[in-house]
């Protein structure tokens, strides 16, 4: 199974403190996580193994989209700022619009992130 881990810059310690406390299920499932590209760097100084697109404001996010349209990525974990401006907006709701149209489920906070691999 593939997971994309997405964070704006206010959630990355949230996002690898959540890696972190679900280190053990990610390992066990054999989850492939693949990120945008900071997110992915602070991931793999935790330890964690990630294939990392580029960062989001120069196209993560749409990459990660695009592996959503082609059914590769099954869940998105993408961890966002809800007070902060992101210039990149526009990849942002696409991102989150492919993951409604391809039925694939998206959180977009830690409870939520926890209840999706809660059930796996």
């Amino acid at each position: 199974m593939e997971i994309a881990i997405i964070a704006h810059d206010g959630m990355k310690a949230e996002m690898v403190q959540f890696l972190n406390e679900h280190k053990e299920v990610l390992h066990q499932k054999r989850i492939q996580l693949i990120s945008t590209g900071t997110t992915g760097e602070k991931a793999e100084k935790a330890g964690f193994e990630v294939m990392k697109f580029l960062s989001g404001p120069i196209g993560g996010d749409a990459q990660i989209a695009g592996r959503v349209a082609e059914g590769k990525c099954q869940m998105v974990l993408f961890f966002r700022d809800p007070l902060a401006k992101h210039p990149h907006e526009p990849d942002i709701s696409m991102l989150m619009r492919l993951c409604d149209v391809h039925d694939v489920p998206l959180a977009t906070n830690p409870s939520t992130a926890e209840l999706l691999i809660k059930a796996i």
